[in-house]
């Protein structure tokens, strides 16, 4: 080999040596970039048992009043509760997923003979014709029509202190009074005429949950449960 063929193969030698290892330091430093950090886990909100919802009695209670009641009801998958031992400030009509053992809640008025001071709270019951009062008891509900507020839907009182509801036109029908902006101005919501007014956007979920055939249960339980 002459002095021109050596020097030559020398050079590529040398060239193959620095690519190699300028191939090697750049791997080694892609080795040590840190790593992507990895997300922490997504922790599920918890949801709180229907037995230690503050409704948990009530809904002893609704259960107990639809086995009474059994022949009356095909449809034993839901059931809504009127919790009237809370104000109307709050979400208090409940229907419940008695067989997914969940609930969705929605504000509800009371009638304003149960509250003359309207105080935004229930003070009493009547069965009484133009009492505007609220009842207590189970109810069933019926057909879904179109009245003087808009859509609504009928109910029958299946108890001896609420068996006027259908003569009283107590039904669950759309109110501008019951709404978020109510309670943000007057610290409740309006009173109805013994009927179980809702916000006007949330009705047709509303019916569409419960829908004919269905039991509403509506009380107020005092410490000792009566």
């Amino acid at each position: 080999m002459d002095r021109r063929s050596f020097t030559k193969a020398a050079l590529s030698g040398l060239a193959f040596s620095f690519l190699a290892d300028s191939a090697g330091r750049a791997a080694l430093t892609a080795n040590l970039q840190p790593a992507a950090p990895v997300p922490p886990p997504v922790t599920p909100h918890p949801v709180t048992p229907l037995t230690r919802q503050p409704y948990a009695r009530l809904l002893d209670r609704a259960k107990a009043a639809l086995d009474e009641h059994a022949h009356m009801f095909e449809l034993r998958d839901r059931i809504a509760l009127a919790d009237f031992n809370a104000p109307s400030r709050e979400l208090r009509f409940h229907i419940v997923d008695l067989l997914g053992g969940h609930a969705s809640s929605y504000l509800v008025s009371h009638g304003r003979g149960s509250d003359p001071g309207h105080s935004g709270w229930l003070q009493t019951f009547s069965n009484e014709p133009n009492s505007l009062a609220s009842s207590a008891g189970a109810y069933k509900t019926g057909q879904i029509y179109e009245g003087q507020h808009g859509r609504a839907m009928r109910l029958a009182g299946l108890d001896a202190q609420n068996n006027n509801a259908e003569m009283r036109a107590i039904v669950i029908h759309g109110a501008d009074y019951v709404s978020e902006d109510h309670i943000a101005t007057w610290g409740k919501i309006g009173r109805s005429e013994g009927c179980f007014a809702v916000a006007r956007h949330m009705l047709p979920q509303l019916l569409g949950l419960l829908g004919p055939g269905r039991m509403i249960y509506a009380n107020k339980l005092t410490a000792m449960g009566a």
